[in-house]
């Protein structure tokens, strides 16, 4: 019995000895894996409470815990609104990672805990916003003609809403005639657009193409890329996905995509230094890093620092009125072009709107002629799915297995975020919400139930901030 006694005295000695030397190594070099699900926990509820008010252990189960993978449900975040900052560690001690709110800049990940560093890489203030109005939208944020009937039971059919909805908005003619909101949500929230940002930052990259400050044909784009192949990328190759730039865009693990949000707090490091893996413009890859690249790259071209900091806002959001537009940057002041843009659905609706409308706004051109036309137009790397501008045309399947007419095109994102934009119906359909791919929805069903719902004569509105009422300024 004593001698049984020792065995169990000795396994109990060593299996304490095993964790505590565990806790060590978690403690003092905590793998990757982990290190990118704080960094993602700590963003997410940085973001969401600062920008959007919610509640903080509300985010942390909803956004980051509820989707499903099993790690994330052991990450634990607290808010320190003393000093606007979010930290979230594993288990609640190990993998400590950070995000600070620097006001109307939003959140920024801080993997390597240089608040100081972070602060300072946007010195000046953001440009003051204007308040929306009580003018129907797309003006202000009235509300207008009565609501379609029959749309509206479409948006609250739970199957075509898709799981986790939280804003659908469906704009026809110029006019918003249904919307549905999920639960805790409403037109006042900013929600993420995970990867459609890469087409709002396409377009501010546009802004500064009518500027005459950059071509889709100019290359040797960075300075390190001067003496070797990657001088010949241009900025059109970047657009399209096929710089020719290795970069792994898989979430499932730590990939690239995931080091260079969370892991690294300058993002353009990693695409900057990728090595080339094919020739630009031969092979199609989608890339994070590429959008994020366009940033750096526009940023650049605008002229100095604090002109750079305000372009969004100056360029983009204050004429198309997005009032509630948040484009937050990385630790050193770039723009997180690939995934960080929060607005409310109301202003994503506005984006999408100015896309129907050929980039024209109010009777003035806001991006050169045919710069939406290449948002449209296929590139032959990708098979026709991705377009020459920083947009979709068969994300998850073409468009006539779906019976959508031919002339629509997407903005995509991360967990089920989407905007449809239907110029040959005159339509705009936003659907945001928290929706894992694994869930399988498609938002081409609700799309295609809205276009047989759609009335089938009557002319269009006359629309304010559309290509109707004035000619297009140069």
């Amino acid at each position: 019995m004593r001698f049984v006694l020792r065995i169990l005295k000795a396994f109990a000695l060593v299996l304490v000895l095993v964790i505590m030397a565990g806790a060590g190594w978690l403690y003092v070099w905590p793998p990757e894996l982990l290190r990118v699900g704080d960094g993602y926990a700590a963003k997410i509820v940085c973001s969401n409470v600062f920008i959007a008010g919610r509640d903080a252990d509300d985010v942390l189960h909803d956004d980051v815990q509820a989707p499903g993978n099993p790690l994330l449900r052991l990450m634990r975040v607290s808010v320190d609104r003393d000093n606007d900052r979010v930290t979230a560690r594993f288990m609640g001690l190990f993998a400590p990672s950070y995000a600070l709110y620097r006001g109307a800049f939003g959140c920024t990940s801080v993997p390597d805990g240089n608040f100081e560093a972070a602060a300072n890489a946007v010195p000046f203030d953001a440009p003051a916003r204007v308040g929306a109005t009580d003018a129907v939208w797309p003006q202000g944020e009235g509300a207008g003609d009565q609501p379609d009937a029959e749309i509206a039971a479409l948006l609250a059919d739970a199957r075509l809403a898709g799981p986790a909805m939280r804003a659908i908005v469906v704009v026809h003619h110029g006019r918003i005639v249904a919307e549905a909101y999920g639960p805790g949500f409403s037109a006042k929230t900013p929600l993420i657009g995970w990867s459609m940002t890469k087409t709002v930052n396409a377009a501010i990259l546009g802004r500064l193409m009518l500027d005459g400050k950059i071509s889709f044909d100019d290359d040797h784009l960075l300075a390190q890329w001067k003496n070797d192949a990657r001088a010949k990328i241009r900025v059109s190759d970047l657009l399209g996905m096929e710089s020719g730039l290795a970069f792994n865009e898989d979430y499932g693990d730590v990939a690239d995509v995931t080091r260079m949000l969370y892991l690294d707090p300058d993002m353009v490091s990693l695409p900057a230094n990728a090595p080339m893996e094919a020739a630009p413009g031969q092979r199609f890859r989608y890339s994070s890093g590429t959008a994020v690249l366009l940033s750096r790259i526009w940023m650049d071209r605008v002229g100095n620092a604090q002109a750079a900091f305000s372009y969004p806002h100056d360029a983009l959001f204050a004429p198309l009125g997005m009032t509630s537009a948040v484009f937050e940057l990385d630790a050193r002041g770039t723009f997180a072009g690939s995934s960080y843009l929060y607005a409310t659905a109301h202003d994503w609706a506005r984006f999408g709107q100015f896309l129907l409308q050929d980039g024209v706004w109010n009777g003035r051109r806001l991006l050169p002629e045919g710069f939406v036309g290449a948002m449209r137009t296929p590139t032959v790397a990708s098979n026709g799915r991705y377009t020459q501008g920083q947009a979709w045309l068969a994300p998850g399947g073409s468009s006539a297995r779906f019976g959508l007419p031919e002339d629509t095109f997407w903005l995509t994102g991360h967990d089920g975020q989407s905007m449809a934009i239907v110029p040959s119906a005159d339509l705009v359909v936003i659907r945001l919400g928290l929706t894992p791919g694994w869930l399988g929805y498609q938002p081409q069903t609700l799309l295609k139930a809205i276009l047989a719902a759609l009335p089938q004569s009557g002319a269009p509105q006359q629309q304010a901030g559309s290509q109707q009422q004035a000619q297009p300024q140069p």
